[in-house]
């Protein structure tokens, strides 16, 4: 069965995630804001969960269509092919979200789109009530200006949640960002890293897994797994092919460091249990000490901020160190990110390039100096 299907991803990182999906043998992969389209089979749906480290999530687009009446979204929706997808005991709960449209009341939306399957599903297998006690199909909308798009996700938790975070400081970057930060860094197999304040060690094991190949989505399961309609043999293949392509004779080699030795306890229980904690060395320094190592080194940080006063402008005096530490030397990368719009004029230099995205709801800019 040819699909098609839709990758939320974090605003900035579309072409990231496009890349990386023409990268793994994807099809027809093109890049929207806010998110990534591409084609395939169940295979590649399995393949786009499991080894995508940019994507949020993944999910069937089972049709788009206008709709400015609630007659036009039950008819729209109704006449989609649920029962591909939705056997006679599976769940489907309806969530999703109404912007700049006629049909604006999220709740009225569920109903009408819940109704719209049931009267679908009934027709095909001649039944008018549904248990909905097997397998959950989270049935997602999104409506904008009068669009709708309506998807079935296959993922369950978000692709963030790789399986090592048991635990996290009390600002973590989400680790599709973290990712993203390691690849804009140009992080490759042979690189060494450092986070001179590195919280839970987020950004120093993506980069870890990055180099060594490591799939995200190795360690985890899918809600699609648990689907009837879904060959078990695809997530089994895919895997299988994704831990042949971990490179364990990678000489990829990172430090962080932390003044929090709480947070770099939690770090390294998190590398142990991605798989890279002899890759990774952790030490509590306070980032006034930091000096350049010899050689080639990729720094990659998220410096702690706030929203209060107080926060900003202890934030802003740890940039004014950062720049006076961070020295302009051969070898030598750094990849910042922060909400701060006086970051650079604070560091003390402009940015060789810079990339506007957002780490949660803050609106950030990742700076990267390499010149």
């Amino acid at each position: 069965m040819r699909l098609t299907f839709c990758a939320p991803c974090i605003f900035g990182l579309e072409g990231l995630c496009a890349n990386e999906f023409k990268f793994l043998g994807l099809e027809n992969v093109r890049a929207e804001n806010g998110r990534v389209l591409f084609e395939g089979d169940f295979s590649a749906m399995a393949k786009a969960n499991i080894q995508s480290r940019y994507a949020e999530r993944i999910q069937i687009l089972m049709g788009e269509f206008h709709a400015e009446t609630y007659d036009e979204l039950f008819e729209g929706v109704k006449a989609l092919g649920w029962e591909n997808f939705i056997g006679i005991s599976d769940a489907f709960p309806v969530k999703g979200r109404c912007l700049n449209s006629k049909l604006m009341s999220v709740p009225d939306c569920q109903k009408i789109i819940k109704k719209a399957i049931v009267s679908g599903l009934a027709q095909r297998y001649m039944l008018s009530w549904f248990e909905e006690t097997g397998p959950v199909r989270q049935v997602q909308f999104l409506l904008m200006n009068d669009r709708v798009s309506v998807l079935i996700d296959t993922s369950g938790a978000g692709l963030h949640k790789r399986g090592y975070r048991a635990q996290s400081n009390e600002a973590p970057i989400k680790e599709t960002l973290a990712a993203a930060m390691a690849e804009l860094s140009g992080v490759r197999a042979n690189h060494f890293v450092t986070d001179p304040m590195c919280g839970s060690g987020t950004i120093l094991i993506e980069a870890a897994m990055k180099a060594m190949r490591i799939a995200p989505g190795l360690k985890r399961y899918f809600a699609c797994e648990r689907w009837s309609c879904v060959p078990q043999e695809a997530f089994a293949r895919e895997r299988e092919e994704a831990t042949d392509l971990i490179r364990k004779d990678a000489s990829f080699e990172a430090e962080g460091f932390d003044i929090d030795e709480a947070a770099l306890q939690v770090a390294e229980q998190n590398a142990e249990l991605a798989g890279v904690s002899d890759r990774i060395r952790f030490e509590k320094r306070v980032i006034s000490l930091f000096k350049p190592a010899e050689g080639y080194q990729t720094v990659i940080t998220n410096p702690p901020y706030g929203e209060r006063l107080l926060d900003i402008r202890a934030a802003e005096s740890l940039y004014k160190v950062m720049g006076e530490r961070f020295a302009k030397l051969p070898g030598k990368r750094y990849t910042i990110i922060t909400p701060d719009d006086d970051f650079e004029r604070i560091f003390g230099r402009k940015a060789d390039k810079r990339r506007k995205t957002y780490n949660g709801t803050l609106k950030c800019q990742i700076y990267m100096y390499y010149k």
